[in-house]
């Protein structure tokens, strides 16, 4: 079947180099949409946790030449650093194999709509003020994420259907965590409206959406560590937010969440 032809794909947290990542989801995505533009918002390779030990497999390598292929074809690849791969900072303003390095971009859609488009760790007090306690709160989604490995195996055993996300229900669920995702996209969406842009795509809190609020459009790619998840831009301007699993043993099975037109 030949890929879906979009105007734009938009990924984020992919974390390259640990355990959660889920590489074999993001290859499959891959080849399923053949795109204009690539988006790569940031926590692409995860240079934090490969300080605790490197987990690079064939896979994850098959991720980073495919995007470097895409890029020689010539789609236009832009990578903007987050704060796992805060090191590659250093080189914006430069291209390497194709991929031209920024801190931000401005992308109009198809039907001309501006979007900033960044990580979002800048608006992450955590993150910014508290980076110990930030690198503690990675190490424990870490463990979250391992854990929900064991447990979707236990799932599959006992013939139970459907996915359940461990992580997932833990930001839905403590308080503390639905609070700072509300606060994360409050200070995003005022700081678009402030520079009297259209609408953000952002990363950094693993927690996809797609929503217009007061004529602003708030766009978070989500993760590829739990959630797998993207945003597509159609030929038309139309934004789609798309989770992507596995369906059984090797089927895979796409789901549009939303799409705004």
């Amino acid at each position: 079947m030949a890929a879906m032809k979009v105007r734009s794909v938009f990924l984020s947290d992919i974390h390259l180099g640990t355990r959660g990542c889920q590489a074999d989801s993001l290859i499959s995505f891959l080849r399923e949409y053949e795109s204009e533009h690539l988006f790569l918002l940031g926590d692409i390779v995860d240079f934090w946790a490969m300080k605790r030990g490197i987990h690079w497999t064939a896979a994850q390598n098959t991720v980073v030449q495919k995007v470097l292929r895409r890029a020689r074809h010539g789609e236009r690849v832009t990578l903007i650093p987050g704060n796992h791969d805060e090191a590659l900072r250093e080189y914006v303003g430069a291209s390497f194999g194709d991929i031209r390095v920024a801190a931000e971009h401005i992308h109009e859609t198809a039907d001309g709509r501006r979007l900033l488009l960044l990580h979002g760790d800048e608006f992450d007090q955590v993150t910014r003020h508290h980076r110990w306690l930030a690198v503690l709160g990675d190490i424990g989604y870490d463990l979250l994420v391992r854990a929900n490995a064991w447990l979707s195996w236990a799932r599959r055993s006992l013939r139970i259907s459907g996915y359940w996300s461990l992580a997932g229900y833990a930001k839905r669920r403590v308080k503390r965590a639905v609070n700072f995702i509300f606060d994360f996209e409050d200070a995003v969406i005022r700081t678009v409206r402030e520079r009297g842009l259209d609408g953000v795509v952002c990363g950094h809190i693993h927690s996809a959406c797609l929503r217009e609020t007061a004529g602003v459009l708030y766009i978070n790619c989500g993760d590829w560590v739990d959630s797998c998840t993207a945003i597509v831009e159609h030929l038309d301007g139309r934004l789609e937010l798309v989770e992507w699993r596995h369906a059984g043993a090797a089927a895979m099975a796409v789901v549009p969440l939303r799409a705004v037109a």
